[in-house]
């Protein structure tokens, strides 16, 4: 099986590259992040047309995470237990989306973005990963051969060659001592970083900016990362990222990641 997440940022602007993505790819599960439309919005149709099923969680212009999958779509969960508020006044935002899809519980994640240091925004952030941390752990706890995925949007660099320059990134977010350690303590509670065991090489990035010609002079980030349960990292065989689809006519901003997963 086939397992990709995708921050598309913009279902709607990008829906005929997200299926041709499908369609070239053999891809069975799509888990998609930054889908900015409310749920009734959803361009379902070309995804159904194809023959799978979508599950959608998106209530603005803002955040939204779904699912596409073509192996079934079961026990639909939208945000995790714990899940923090936002805003005023506080709402459970639209960041988190979990179903089982051929056996695998998928989880698609947009992780809060911290905005900067200081920002109430980045307290959220921290919040909101400690929360998903526990419930994972409780997860983890009560079906040690579980087969979970958490896959999305991580908007952490968990290390310095996890970006172009770590110098430029000084007193920023996304590679702060806090982020990287709330990241690592996925690792703690006896998760597997299967994008990292996969893809282990330095500078190679899922994000580059649109701004400053950051693609062509390869100035991204590696932002986006797929967790599993140790069950599933067992079977996970091979990890891609699709630099490609950084290329061509409007592409999101974020690269496909593709898990290889054995029967």
């Amino acid at each position: 099986m086939r397992v990709a997440s995708w921050n598309i940022n913009s279902v709607r602007a990008r829906c005929e590259r997200a299926v041709a993505f499908l369609e070239r790819s053999g891809v069975d599960v799509l888990a998609l992040q930054e889908t900015k439309v409310k749920d009734e919005a959803f361009p379902r149709e070309p995804f159904e047309a194809l023959g799978y099923e979508v599950v959608t969680h998106g209530y603005s212009q803002w955040n939204g995470v779904a699912i596409v999958s073509r192996v079934g779509i079961a026990d639909v969960e939208t945000g995790f237990p714990g899940q923090p508020a936002w805003g005023d006044p506080p709402v459970i935002e639209a960041r988190a989306l979990g179903a089982t899809c051929g056996g695998v519980r998928v989880w698609s994640l947009y992780v809060p973005n911290g905005r900067e240091i200081g920002d109430p925004h980045y307290t959220y952030k921290l919040e909101w990963l400690a929360a998903l941390r526990d419930a994972a752990q409780k997860w983890l706890v009560d079906d040690p051969a579980a087969q979970t995925a958490l896959v999305g949007d991580w908007n952490i660099a968990p290390l310095d060659t996890d970006v172009w320059d770590i110098e430029r990134f000084a007193g920023r977010t996304h590679v702060t001592p806090a982020e990287r350690d709330a990241f690592r303590a996925f690792a703690e509670a006896g998760w597997t970083e299967v994008t990292r065991t996969h893809v282990p090489a330095e500078h190679t990035y899922t994000y580059w900016d649109y701004q400053q010609l950051r693609f062509p002079r390869n100035e991204g980030m590696r932002i986006d990362h797929a967790i599993t349960t140790p069950a599933l990292a067992a079977r996970v065989t091979d990890v891609t990222f699709v630099r490609d689809e950084r290329k061509g006519k409007q592409p999101s901003d974020h690269v496909p990641v593709v898990l290889e997963i054995a029967d």
